[in-house]
């Protein structure tokens, strides 16, 4: 009985003294202050130089890979500040202590910052908040490991194109002709839609999202709620109808998803079919409902296509004959 006592004290005092004595930086989200003026300052007034990186989590057997995502953001020049948006309500208050603590240990520039949400909602991460202070943000999931080159190479055209949404992973609306309704899908030769896997924008898009907009906002927020799905839809919904322009995609370096269900090399972060589209088919017909619903709700559809994919180098497209093959003329 005194061991059991004993541990539980050392837990009690470890998890006190990780929150408090060691300071770590946490954030608490607030979702009925979060549209007070303070979080929307004037552009003029943040940072253009550099990003802040939001990455939503939920699953605690995603822990290891999030806090190697975030250590990479961190060390990252361009990176202002990374803030970790953890939407599970029932996470163990010691469990987060104690990644607070692994998140302080992995920053290696940009401060990291562990943000626990008020509710598992979706929508919470598009809240807008006092510590962002930059003109942009990066949007991403804890799955997706991108690049240095790559995340340099997307703030580069987001800067030369503020008010679109700039990102790597692409999907498509499209009109069931026969059913008479949206459908989501994917297209080879344009897209509409940017995926929060990897999503950049201007931060003033996370006013818009979840201030602005009036009761039909207010309704297709519950419609997220309801579904479980679809906030990054509803923010393409906002950034098309500001625009009158689709988004922009960006050629990547190198992007690990290890979230994605047709990887076929192991689980090594246990990360497989924890994921929202780990569902494929159901997966798609249920953001195809929300396409229609935005639409319906919206009273037009603001969504609008892109084409072609932007790239960081040109090289000779010739071809050469070099031995017994053709190859590129460079090579």
């Amino acid at each position: 009985m005194g061991a059991y006592v004993a541990a539980i004290s050392f837990f009690f005092i470890l998890s006190l003294s990780i929150a408090l004595c060691l300071r770590i930086p946490t954030v608490s989200s607030d979702t009925a202050s979060a549209c007070h003026p303070s979080n929307h300052p004037h552009p003029r007034t943040l940072r253009s130089d550099q990003l802040t990186v939001l990455i939503n989590g939920y699953s605690e057997s995603r822990l290891p890979l999030l806090r190697s995502i975030a250590a990479s953001f961190s060390a990252s020049p361009l990176v202002s500040s990374v803030l970790v948006l953890w939407g599970n309500p029932s996470t163990p208050p010691l469990t987060l202590s104690q990644f607070a603590h692994n998140l302080s240990l992995s920053s290696w520039g940009a401060a990291i910052s562990l943000v626990p949400q008020l509710s598992s909602s979706l929508n919470a991460r598009f809240l807008p908040r006092s510590s962002i202070k930059t003109r942009a943000v990066l949007v991403c999931d804890d799955d997706v490991e991108v690049d240095p080159k790559t995340v340099d190479f997307a703030f580069k055209m987001w800067r030369g194109n503020p008010d679109r949404l700039i990102g790597v992973f692409v999907r498509s609306h499209d009109i069931d002709l026969t059913r008479k309704e949206w459908i989501y899908t994917v297209h080879p030769d344009k897209y509409s839609i940017v995926l929060t896997k990897f999503m950049m924008m201007k931060t003033e898009y996370l006013f818009k999202y979840s201030c602005e907009g009036g009761p039909p906002m207010r309704e297709m927020r519950r419609f997220v709620d309801e579904m479980r799905n679809c906030e990054d839809i509803l923010m393409n919904f906002v950034a098309a109808e500001e625009t009158n322009a689709g988004p922009l995609m960006v050629g990547a370096e190198r992007v690990r998803d290890w979230g994605d269900p047709r990887n076929e090399d192991g689980d090594a972060y246990g990360v497989r079919d924890v994921g929202l589209s780990s569902r494929r088919a159901e997966h798609r017909k249920r953001r195809g409902e929300c396409i229609t619903e935005f639409h319906r709700i919206w009273g037009r559809m603001p969504l609008r296509y892109s084409y072609g994919k932007l790239v960081s180098s040109v090289g000779e497209q010739g071809l050469c004959k070099k031995g017994p093959k053709l190859v590129p003329c460079d090579h």
